[in-house]
């Protein structure tokens, strides 16, 4: 009995190993299901990164301006007052928006999760280890977070160079500090997928610890 249990299990585990394609297309199509919503996601991560990217890129072009040696952008510079109260006023603003960009990730994995009660329950009677359910809506959330954050990347660096161009001419374009502007991209991009995979982790765990009999039995 046993080694027939034993042989069972094995071939179960063998059937349920999926590879990680078919959790990408599984992610993909729920996406697709779920459009607006998804839109709704990607828009806070869209915003949070627009704005961080912009501080970034704001403070690369300040420094550019300020190496220039130019008179007249070190008058302007001063007149606009950047100094380490503002800074201070920016990070704690940048912090607060991926906080709330968290928050909204979360919150939205958690409403997709109730939503798919009876799908996570077929697949985990259907023998879907509990590793395979939180593949799907890390997964998921990555996709979100990366189109969000390209998007708030190109967005924040284009909108601070505009705006700085506002203020001091062509000064600001002819300056621009690419390598530092692309680190800052970088550094972006990951934070929006970094934020988008925390955001992630407890609906996926919760997802990953449902009873299959009680989701099956749940009502939506």
């Amino acid at each position: 009995m046993t080694t027939e249990s034993a042989a069972t299990a094995g071939t179960t585990e063998k059937q349920i190993s999926l590879p990680l394609s078919k959790a990408i297309e599984i992610s993909f199509r729920s996406l697709k299901i779920r459009f607006w919503r998804s839109l709704i996601t990607i828009g806070g991560i869209f915003f949070g990164i627009a704005f961080l990217m912009s501080i970034l890129t704001g403070a690369s072009i300040n420094e550019a301006l300020v190496d220039s040696g130019s008179p007249q952008v070190r008058a302007l510079l001063e007149q606009k007052g950047a100094d380490g109260d503002s800074a201070t006023q920016q990070i704690w603003l940048v912090s607060l928006s991926l906080l709330v960009c968290v928050v909204g990730i979360t919150n939205a994995m958690l409403m997709s999760v109730t939503e798919r009660y009876r799908e996570i329950g077929t697949m985990k009677c259907l023998g879907a280890l509990d590793k395979f359910i939180i593949q799907l809506f890390v997964l998921e959330s990555t996709f979100q977070g990366l189109v969000g954050s390209v998007g708030g990347v190109i967005l924040g660096c284009l909108f601070m160079l505009i705006s700085m161009m506002t203020s001091y001419g062509w000064d600001p374009l002819v300056l621009f500090p690419v390598a530092d502007v692309a680190w800052s991209g970088l550094y972006s991009l990951g934070a929006g997928l970094g934020l988008a995979i925390i955001g992630a982790l407890y609906p996926a765990y919760r997802a990953s610890q449902m009873p299959p009999a009680d989701a099956m039995r749940t009502e939506v």
